[in-house]
């Protein structure tokens, strides 16, 4: 109980911020909208400004539009229709379907689509055609929409705390899906291999929730001023997703091959765990420099030293799967050397070719 309670709390906390700043526009929107515009019951006013900015982060920019469009859509499209066909169960069913069409026409966002309905809805139901209620929801829209944006600017999240947590996790995960491996094949154990791959096939929500929290802390920084100069930091961030994603794959594939090659019982180089357990570290290595702000000089020499390991002496006696596997570590060093800033061409350079021997010490 007590740890369910610390779990919902940590919950809370996470998003204490986004239902702050979805607080103060919606007083806000009111305001402008009742005392400066003059509108006698602005109740969109608020209500745009909380889906604008929502408890989950990003896409604020587009929801805005998404808004804007959708409302006017559906008031053009009820205000229409209902003064040409007259108001009714069908009326009604009929104008939701083509505002709705038309929004997805335009666009294939969710929040273009539901505002659609909603309005016209509204027009269909409690506005007479031409009613200048109509336009003031529409101008409702874009207040609470420009509020909601102003609040997000002024009092942000911390772009790089959010790339902090979702990126924990999905380096923590590629660690550990590495260290499986090296466990299984150290062990001869199949089983182990198959518990590593189960984990890493569910490593992919990590891997979504990492690349959303990108998306937040690039809008962030781009929109509120304070946040400027977090731009370059989460630029490594960036620079590292795409080669995390395609390392996490190769590993999956790697243990696939793994789990082959136990059950059929080919050997097993031997160095092959060190050099598995060098790729766990070099991943661990850049999530804490990352972490830190600094250049990942430490993570790409650990998996560069791992890549030269990784050369035809380890296949002396390997089979077929035992090959793939090899083959596969080597793209993984290629993908942790991209994570760290090195250039494609580079990193497949800097790898000894298969053919090459590990060179005495």
């Amino acid at each position: 109980m007590r740890e369910e309670v610390r779990r919902r709390l940590r919950r809370l906390a996470r998003t204490a911020l986004p239902i702050l700043q979805c607080a103060i526009a919606a007083g806000l929107a009111w305001v402008v909208a009742k005392d400066l515009v003059g509108h006698a019951r602005p109740f969109f006013a608020p209500i745009a400004g909380v889906v604008v900015l929502g408890v989950s982060l990003g896409q604020r920019l587009r929801r805005v539009v998404e808004l804007v469009v959708g409302v006017s859509v559906g008031i053009g499209v009820g205000d229409l229709l209902i003064s040409m066909i007259g108001s009714g169960p069908w009326q009604i069913a009929l104008v939701v379907a083509l505002a709705m069409s038309t929004a997805v026409l335009l666009d294939s966002g969710t929040v273009i689509a539901l505002q659609s309905g909603s309005s016209a809805v509204l027009v269909a139901t409690l506005l007479p055609p031409g009613d200048s209620a109509g336009v003031n929801r529409m101008v409702d829209a874009l207040i609470g929409g420009l509020i909601g944006l102003g609040v997000a600017a002024l009092i942000p999240a911390n772009p790089i705390t959010v790339a902090h947590r979702q990126g924990r996790a999905v380096f923590g995960e590629l660690a550990l899906a590495l260290r499986g491996a090296a466990s299984a094949v150290e062990d001869r154990d199949p089983a182990r291999a198959a518990a590593a791959l189960t984990r890493a096939r569910g490593s992919q929500k990590a891997l979504e929730d990492f690349r959303a929290a990108l998306e937040t802390g690039s809008e962030i920084a781009t929109i509120a001023p304070i946040r400027w100069r977090r731009r370059s930091e989460l630029e490594h961030y960036r620079s590292a997703a795409a080669p995390i994603d395609y390392a996490m794959r190769n590993t999956r594939v790697l243990l696939r091959r793994t789990i082959a090659a136990l059950r059929d019982g080919e050997s097993v180089p031997e160095r092959l765990p060190e050099v598995l357990r060098a790729l766990a570290d070099a991943t661990e290595r850049l999530r804490d420099e990352l972490a830190r702000g600094d250049e990942p000089v430490h993570a790409r020499r650990v998996a560069l030293e791992a890549g030269r390991a990784a050369t035809a002496d380890l296949l002396t006696d390997g089979g077929f799967s035992m090959r793939v596997v090899v083959a596969q570590l080597r793209s993984i060093v290629v993908d942790l050397l991209q994570a760290t800033g090195v250039g494609r061409e580079d990193a497949s350079a800097a790898l000894p070719a298969m053919g090459a021997r590990r060179p005495e010490k």
